[in-house]
């Protein structure tokens, strides 16, 4: 495996020029990198774990090598193969690692779920996929009990944990029907060889892990990923969060969804970097998530939009941030006043970027770029990026358009196989030349892009089309807005209305006062047009497990009871 040298002085358009990615066609995540790391550098730490009682350990590439092969071995020896998928439900724990790259030595496919999963949830998931196994943790095993009788595919369940005395039994589980993870790795041998067959060894275009999606409008999608994915994200690392070797890097981002792939797992162990895991359990608490950033010493940060609206209510003058010098945020856009008050507060400017589950990093603000507050960046080198109009054809500065990728010509490291039906089957997503991402964007003059929305959130108002980020941008502008989700409702003159239902901060309460107050000021920051005719105060926003608006429930919420 072999990249261009990193040059931080180089422009963006030097590096889609220059940059690029040699790789072996058998490449294993596993066996090429940590394993690799493992004998070159083997003391070297690639994950500081802090658990919710802020107590740290460090683990270097010998001991996830080793723990690793021991998951290999283990999950070989009670009859798992090359190709069989295993959905994983397990927090922030060392585990998680250790057994995603245990799967990838063995060949077979990880699932990877979110911990807050329902049992109905969990159903769903087994059965679409038709997993295997499963490997969950502790607390969660009874959940999954609850629906293991309908699931009769499902073969093997392994419950990970509790650490500290181990109880006889969990009273949830049938005790001889449940695996216990530290029993069976423990007796396994610490060295599992790379396969020499084809048969055995999964590398390549081989299915490496599935991802579901969202379900942002409706249920979620299963997406394919070939082993080649990794690769794709060692320019989010090395450039987007501008890690160089040695670094300690903190990604906000839940295990069971595809982030923790973006910022805590592959592109950070490529470029050199350690990566910061705090397993909170329960609430999330800003000021814990402050103290460990602090404490730590992190460097590189990259949190999702909430996360930074939450961090802002905070007195950040308390903490010390000295040894923080680069920020990031994906998963929704950031509000260009969350961008300044974190830059007054830290110094410190927070660089976005754009992907999908389906993908890597697409589109991204680069630290070498000219920084526009609320832009998502230019498209990042190997990704032939266009806005596409309702009739294909790409969009001039300025018009709004469906963020496309040209894959005709060959398809970028990071970029999913395809969909699976409900047979299994793959099912392409490419539509003539592209790849469509059902994500809006407006390219300016630069070549900067504007993130507006999903295609199905565009709002058509009175002959106007309105994307609900360009109004929840204003609203979360005004110190009473913590989180603004906006929506249409049917409207007799105008087609549709813009709807705002608004999370207040902490020092305010809902009045009408208040409501007609943020009407004003939207109109007072923005095209008067854009203003929601209606105004709902709520205390809290439906969202997806990783954290996105479900926007979709709002909209179906409000018809129903139209």
């Amino acid at each position: 495996m072999l990249f261009t040298d990193k040059l931080r002085s180089a422009t963006h358009e030097e590096l889609c020029r220059d940059f690029s990615i040699a790789v072996m066609p058998d490449f294993n995540f596993a066996f090429d990198v940590v394993d690799r790391k493992a004998f070159l550098t083997p003391d070297a730490v690639c994950v500081r774990h802090i658990d919710d009682s802020f107590a740290r350990r460090d683990f270097t590439y010998r001991d996830m090598a080793r723990a690793s092969s021991r998951v290999a071995n283990a999950l070989k020896e009670i009859g798992l193969r090359k190709g069989d998928r295993v959905i994983l439900m397990l927090h922030r724990r060392i585990e998680w690692w250790q057994t995603m790259l245990g799967l990838h030595k063995l060949g077979a496919v990880a699932i990877p779920c979110p911990a807050q999963l329902k049992p109905r949830d969990i159903a769903f998931r087994c059965r679409s996929a038709k997993a295997r196994a499963i490997i969950a943790d502790y607390e969660l095993a009874g959940g999954v009990e609850a629906i293991r009788e309908t699931l009769p595919e499902l073969e093997f369940c392994i419950q990970v944990g509790p650490e500290g005395p181990r109880p006889e039994k969990n009273a949830a589980l049938p005790t001889d029907q449940w695996l216990d993870f530290a029993i069976i790795t423990e007796k396994a041998s610490p060295a599992f060889p790379r396969p020499l067959s084809d048969e055995e060894l999964a590398c390549g275009k081989d299915p490496l892990l599935i991802f579901f999606s969202s379900g942002t409008t409706g249920m979620p999608k299963m997406l394919l990923h070939n082993h080649e994915y990794p690769l794709g994200h060692y320019f989010t690392a090395a450039y987007w969060h501008n890690l160089e070797p040695g670094d300690l890097h903190m990604a906000v981002a839940d295990t069971g969804w595809a982030k923790a792939a973006w910022g805590k797992f592959y592109g950070q162990w490529m470029a050199g970097a350690t990566t910061l895991v705090y397993d909170f359990r329960g609430k999330f608490n800003p000021a814990n998530l402050l103290r460990v950033v602090t404490e730590q010493g992190v460097n590189s940060f990259c949190a999702p939009p909430t996360i930074y609206r939450h961090l802002i209510q905070e007195d950040l003058a308390r903490y010390d941030f000295s040894h923080l010098r680069h920020c990031a945020a994906a998963g929704e856009p950031l509000n260009e006043s969350v961008i300044r008050a974190w830059e007054k507060a830290t110094g410190l400017r927070i660089h976005e970027g754009f992907g999908q589950s389906e993908t890597s990093l697409m589109i991204a603000a680069l630290p070498n770029m000219k920084f526009k507050p609320g832009s998502i960046g230019k498209p990042v080198p190997g990704w032939n990026v266009a806005l596409l109009d309702d009739n294909g054809e790409i969009c001039q500065p300025g018009e709004d358009g469906e963020i496309c990728v040209h894959i005709a010509d060959g398809r970028p490291y990071g970029l999913f196989t395809g969909y699976l039906d409900e047979a299994g089957q793959i099912i392409s997503a490419r539509r003539g030349a592209w790849y469509h991402t059902g994500d809006k964007a407006r390219m300016d003059e630069d070549g900067y892009y504007w993130f507006l929305g999903r295609v199905d959130d565009l709002i058509k108002t009175s002959g106007y089309r309105v994307g609900p980020f360009e109004v929840e941008s204003a609203l979360v502008s005004h110190p009473a807005v913590l989180e603004a989700a906006v929506t249409g409702v049917p409207d007799p003159v105008r087609g549709q209305a813009i709807k705002a239902s608004i999370v207040l901060t902490r020092d305010y309460t809902p009045t009408r006062e208040l409501a007609r107050e943020l009407q004003r000021y939207v109109k007072a920051v923005t095209a008067p047009y854009k203003y929601p005719r209606v105004v709902e105060f709520v205390k809290e926003l439906p969202k997806t497990f990783s954290g996105k608006i479900k926007r979709a429930e709002i909209r179906d919420r409000d018809l129903k009871i139209a």
